[in-house]
């Protein structure tokens, strides 16, 4: 399967950005999708995932009740709403696939990854 992720930006601190992760090839239905994001000189951290059928995991402590995650298998899409950004958001945003049972929070437990879009949030 490839992935898109697409939809990063240059905000201020506040603003919202809607980010899309974007599925082809292999049956995209089939796999659980974990949001992920890489700060400079900080290794990648777990945000969000959302499991095939939709149930959410994991949101980290630091994005509950500003990020939003959700899925349209019929358009193989993952969209990852970020409100109220902060600078400290700041970071390359990766989306990834895997089939490991519970979302993992694990970078090694996924299987296909996005390029990554970059979320730049000044103050």
């Amino acid at each position: 399967v490839q992935l898109q992720a697409s939809g990063g930006g240059l905000v201020q601190a506040g603003a919202s950005l809607s980010l899309s992760c974007a599925a082809s090839g292999a049956r995209f239905r089939n796999y659980h999708v974990g949001w992920f994001r890489q700060a400079p000189g900080k290794e990648r951290e777990f945000v969000v995932g959302i499991n095939r059928i939709g149930g959410i995991a994991g949101y980290t402590d630091s994005i509950k009740g500003r990020f939003t995650i959700s899925r349209k298998n019929a358009e193989n899409t993952v969209v990852l709403q970020v409100n109220s950004l902060k600078p400290e958001d700041t970071a390359v945003y990766y989306c990834a696939v895997t089939t490991v049972v519970g979302v993992p929070v694990k970078p090694s437990d996924y299987y296909y990854w996005g390029q990554g879009t970059q979320v730049t949030v000044s103050s």
